[in-house]
């Protein structure tokens, strides 16, 4: 029997609620070893985010944009549960649980430049809560609106606490025009509980345009006019590592350069999700893991 937990976190409750965080940013001790400096730990317990200009090389980038190709353009992928389609293009939109589909983005799981960021950041062994390739196509792919993701996995996927870290990798470059991503500083210290109930099967809808969960226009306001708005670009290569509750989203791509991604969350091993917070079931294992084993 799952042990009763108190809910630090309220949300999807009949008004939006904002609580300070109550939760590290960084849990590893002071002085932890792992690749991260000092210094940029510092500014990501600061900031809610760590970007950098190259965590993997050209020759990779290569190899892993080929593999986004074959996923994407793969009918029987296309056809499989785990594929999100653009509403009004058909176009695929992201693939989920690419760790498990492919070897190659299995293996970059694995990869001690990747891994071993999340393990210094959370002071824990970790696991896969979540990982997807994006596909923003040139000439109207949709963007993502304005969301923290520890809302929606404490909602809906039954994340207790806030240990938990995204990483970007972008695998085509960034500009300041193709919809990248857009990181509100200092968010993160924030937790925004939104308002109204979470429909059943919510994750159908909310994949291909975000609903329940949803910050009110003045919350943001506020949240901008108090934090600013970070917008990221790099070359392909480039990653981002993110809070999970910082608020974040992207815009549409109007432009002909199409903006892809591999997108991988790691939740710490102690932090294992429950039942969800304020939905009826939980979400799918293959948007919400289930299977808590340590990346190895």
């Amino acid at each position: 029997m799952t042990t009763a937990i108190t809910d630090l976190y309220p949300t999807r409750g009949a008004t939006e609620t904002a609580v300070p965080r109550q939760d590290p940013v960084v849990w590893s001790a002071p002085g932890a070893p792992g690749p991260i400096s000092a210094a940029d730990l510092q500014g990501y317990e600061h900031d809610g985010f760590l970007a950098m200009p190259e965590l993997i090389t050209p020759a990779e980038v290569d190899v892993y944009r080929a593999e986004l190709d074959r996923l994407v353009n793969d009918p029987l992928i296309r056809a499989d549960e785990r594929s999100i389609v653009e509403p009004k293009s058909q176009s695929v939109r992201s693939v989920f649980e690419v760790h498990k589909i492919s070897e190659i983005f299995g293996a970059l799981v694995r990869d001690e430049r990747v891994v071993g960021r999340a393990r210094q950041i959370l002071g824990s062994d970790v696991y896969v809560h979540q990982s997807r390739i994006n596909v923003k196509p040139g000439f109207g792919a949709s963007g993502f609106y304005w969301h923290s993701d520890f809302e929606t996995w404490h909602a809906e996927d039954g994340l207790p606490h806030m240990r938990t870290v995204s990483v970007s990798i972008a695998l085509t470059e960034n500009y300041d025009t193709n919809g990248g991503l857009m990181i509100m500083p200092g968010s993160h210290k924030t937790f925004l509980g939104c308002a109204g109930e979470t429909p059943k099967d919510n994750y159908k809808k909310s994949l291909q345009m975000q609903d329940a969960g949803t910050p009110s226009d003045e919350a943001l306001t506020a949240f901008a006019d108090r934090h600013g708005i970070r917008l990221f670009t790099g070359k392909a290569g480039s990653a981002t590592w993110f809070d999970c509750n910082a608020m974040h989203g992207s815009g549409d791509n109007i432009t002909p350069y199409a903006r892809s991604n591999v997108f991988i969350v790691f939740n710490s091993v102690e932090n294992a999700a429950r039942e969800p917070f304020a939905a009826p079931v939980p979400r799918p294992d293959f948007i919400g893991a289930r299977d808590f084993t340590p990346v190895r």
